[in-house]
């Protein structure tokens, strides 16, 4: 965690959507990215459901139906999956509730449930301020503040520290109240208290710690209940304790509890000589407990004053949220306006990172041409920005300096929250989308195509063949050699409906790094059809040790390469593959002698970005470039260079928030195109041909065949002369290494169709890299011979013995 400091808090300036009122007391929860925040009041108790996407930066109000609850604060609210349970709160001044409320935030469905009683005891009475924490299927009540009279206008209250535990059912429901018998000395009775739960990787019982509260008395105590044991204790702690508090959050992040705000003690409190205060404060405090060590650990103290209005200010009764490494805090009481006796609430939204984030995926290639790439990575959750590199065995050549398209980057600040900041550096995309995944499963006798608001994109068979030309007759012996010796391109990317544009003119190994979504569209006749395909241009391996030990698995696909008596074969004729292998985690070096020089491509809001360009920078030195704690650096004042046709190029990826630029990806590497081969065939469609008599689900053997077709190139590049259609097929080879396919060409012609017979599927292995599917691959032939191909994926059952639909 960056020293006090340093922390870079960032306050959301810019939203859209109804922003829910001002208020304390209520309490949020996170589903992905997804803020949800229900309850609390501030003239009145509110009883609406606001939803805040931290990734659109827009608030919603869902159209929630069923059993919707009254309003409440000071409630108890968890999240399991994506349901959420409410139980207790005030739902009217001096009238609390324990009833409990499930919401099935899937369908914004709202449902009361009434759990079991204890077998012995009573169930939890109605209370406002106690701990609910969910671990498993358990969630655990400790403690609250109840009302000792039957007169809601006459508040008698009584402080608890009652445990109980109520166990859900899977999914929906719950099974009832427990009240478990607990080891040691129990935590005195306390109200607007926190309670987490946290469990050591790999070893040791999950733990509940339970800090601060009230009790006529702010208290800054720590326990720790063991949930296997169901031992009380009080654990040892180093460093500075937090000042006692009430009414403040507690958020879990890896090993860390974070301790933001909330009520504390005057400095020199003197109740007699300041009635009007309260006895309390707000503070702006933060501080976070190692879980680990026991170590407590000051961010932010009381005593640091805020005059820059950079971080929240001092705030009670507010709600913080932890979506991945990020807290975000929103709303709260900073106080009362002393004339009016009134709370004033805050309205600002704030987050913070906790630590650098992670290293994205292997950029994958959507598209290649002579001169550009269009590329992509996985996003990462909660980040700003990424930042893009490449190097290459060319020699760096003199380019020019346009700087009209590279702003000064001196100092900024990245606001992602800011509508229309799709990027700050020059080279990122404005007019293209994302990749999305999907599944086609298509109803009885339609031809389904993706869907316009996946944003997929549909440049995969526009690609260009990137490697060394070859004429036909090479082509034609290598499919004869791949027959002969049960050898072929092996790939199985695994992302939705994809195309993989694969080099079918030699024998070696390759590999779809791409996730573009295709509009490839299923054809059904009989039976639901599924089928998913992936996106390669352009891909060199050109390293000896991934192709000999080519059986890891990325994010994005599962690969495997020839054994090393095809190394050099692979070094004479590269084709479209991707290498990977780790990378340095700093992005600040120098070169050493023999070292390819990283330089940057830019800094990129989304996680697509199309790469004609990079920049150059002072020789022997790597990228300088920093984010949120660090300077920019000021690209205008850096050459920029083109990128070559038929060139190998290495990329990789680092994503980018608040504490700096995080550890670089894999390295992944691609070859820009040669002009003059045929892009890949597209709209690839299955149908079956079934026996009329068949019903419900069958297997090959009662299968007469499929139908594959498929669409001409868009960039034939020329006349195509012939079509090749191969399916991966069972073989020894593969039972001992399931990740290497093995393709039979069942199909050479001037049709853009053909049948694969019953007897052909029955021959076919079912991949299992991720979803089982049978593999079909399609590629085009013009006078320079064939270019890229198109893989399939067509997705079947989980039954190994036999494919079903």
């Amino acid at each position: 965690m960056a020293a006090p400091s340093l922390l870079n808090w960032r306050r959301v300036s810019s939203f859209t959507g109804p922003v829910p009122r001002a208020r304390h007391g209520h309490r949020a929860v996170a589903i992905r990215e997804l803020m949800i925040i229900f309850g609390g009041g501030n003239e009145g108790i509110a009883d609406e459901l606001h939803v805040y996407n931290t990734v659109t930066n827009q608030w919603f109000l869902p159209a929630v139906r069923g059993d919707i609850p009254p309003g409440c604060a000071a409630h108890g609210f968890v999240c399991d999956g994506t349901r959420i349970l409410v139980f207790g709160g005030m739902v009217e001044y001096g009238r609390y509730s324990n009833e409990l409320y499930e919401l099935q935030a899937s369908r914004w469905l709202w449902k009361k449930v009434k759990p079991h009683p204890p077998s012995s005891g009573l169930p939890p009475c109605p209370r406002l301020g106690h701990s609910f924490s969910l671990y498993g299927n358990k969630c655990y009540l400790f403690g609250g503040l109840a009302n000792e009279s039957e007169d809601s206008n006459n508040n008698v209250p009584r402080y608890l520290n009652d445990f109980y535990e109520l166990e859900l059912q899977h999914g929906s429901g719950v099974v009832g109240w427990s009240i478990p018998v607990t080891k040691g000395i129990v935590p005195s009775p306390r109200e607007s208290h926190t309670a987490v739960i946290y469990c050591k990787k790999d070893s040791g019982s999950p733990k509940m710690y339970v800090f601060g509260g009230m009790c006529g008395a702010r208290l800054d105590d720590l326990w720790q209940l063991d949930l296997e044991t169901m031992s009380w204790s009080k654990p040892e702690t180093k460093g500075t304790v937090p000042l006692p508090r009430s009414l403040h959050t507690a958020s879990v992040i890896g090993n860390k509890m974070y301790i933001f705000g909330g009520w504390v003690p005057h400095k020199g409190e003197n109740i007699e000589t300041s009635p009007h205060d309260c006895e309390w404060r707000c503070t702006s405090s933060f501080s976070y407990l190692n879980l680990d060590t026991a170590e407590w650990t000051t961010l932010v103290s009381d005593s640091q004053e805020d005059k820059k209005n950079s971080r929240p200010r001092p705030r009670a009764g507010h709600c913080a949220v932890a979506i991945g490494t990020r807290l975000y805090f929103w709303s709260g009481r900073d106080g009362y306006k002393k004339a009016l006796n009134s709370q004033v609430c805050c309205k600002d939204l704030w987050y913070l990172d906790t630590e650098k984030p992670p290293a994205p995926s292997q950029v994958q290639l959507i598209k290649a041409t002579t001169n550009s790439f269009h590329v992509k990575w996985d996003e990462v959750p909660t980040v700003e920005g990424y930042l893009l590199q490449l190097n290459t065995d060319l020699p760096h050549q003199t380019a020019s300096s346009d700087s009209s398209l590279a702003p000064n980057l001196q100092g900024v600040r990245m606001d992602p929250h800011r509508p229309g900041s799709n990027s700050t550096v020059p080279n990122s995309i404005s007019d293209t989308t994302n990749s999305a995944k999907t599944e086609h499963t298509p109803m009885k006798g339609t031809s389904v195509k993706n869907r316009p608001d996946l944003k997929a994109s549909t440049d995969f068979n526009a690609a260009l063949h990137p490697s060394m030309a070859t004429n036909t007759s090479n082509h034609n012996s290598c499919v004869v050699d791949m027959l002969r010796k049960n050898e072929g391109p092996h790939t199985s990317a695994n992302i939705g409906v994809l195309s993989s544009c694969l080099d079918l003119r030699t024998v070696i190994p390759e590999t779809s790094v791409s996730s573009s979504v295709s509009s490839a569209q299923t054809m059904v006749t009989q039976q639901t059809i599924k089928t998913e395909s992936s996106s390669t241009n352009g891909a060199v391996v050109k390293d000896e040790t991934s192709l000999t030990t080519f059986s890891t698995k990325s994010e994005v696909d599962d690969t495997c390469a020839l054994p090393a008596t095809k190394i050099s074969r692979v070094e004479t004729q590269a084709t479209a593959m991707s290498f990977s292998k780790e990378t340095p985690s700093n992005p600040v070096a120098t070169v050493k002698a023999g070292e390819r020089q990283w330089c940057d491509v830019g800094i990129f809001k989304n996680n697509t970005a199309l790469v004609s360009q990079f920049y150059l920078l002072p020789k022997g030195k790597q990228s300088i470039s920093k984010i949120g704690n660090a300077d920019v650096p000021d690209y205008s004042l850096l050459k920029k260079q083109d990128l070559v046709p038929g060139t190998g190029y290495r990329f990789r990826v680092a994503a980018i928030n608040g504490c700096g630029i995080g550890p670089f990806s894999k390295i992944s590497e691609f070859k820009t195109c040669i002009p003059g081969f045929p892009g890949a065939p597209s709209a690839v469609r299955i149908s079956k041909v079934l026996p009329l008599f068949r019903e419900e689900k069958i297997c090959f053997q009662n299968v007469e065949g499929i139908h594959l077709s498929w669409e001409p190139p868009t960039s034939p590049s020329g006349n195509i002369l012939e079509y090749s259609a191969y399916l991966a097929i069972r073989t020894a080879q593969i039972q001992d290494n399931p990740s290497q396919l093995v393709f039979m060409r069942i199909y050479c012609g001037l049709k853009t169709s053909c049948i694969v017979t019953a007897g052909q599927l029955a021959n076919a292995h079912i991949d299992y890299t991720s979803r089982p599917a049978i593999v079909f691959r399609i590629s085009a032939k013009n006078e320079k011979g064939y270019g890229p191909a198109t893989q399939v994926r067509w997705l079947q059952g989980n039954n190994k013995k036999a494919p079903l639909n």
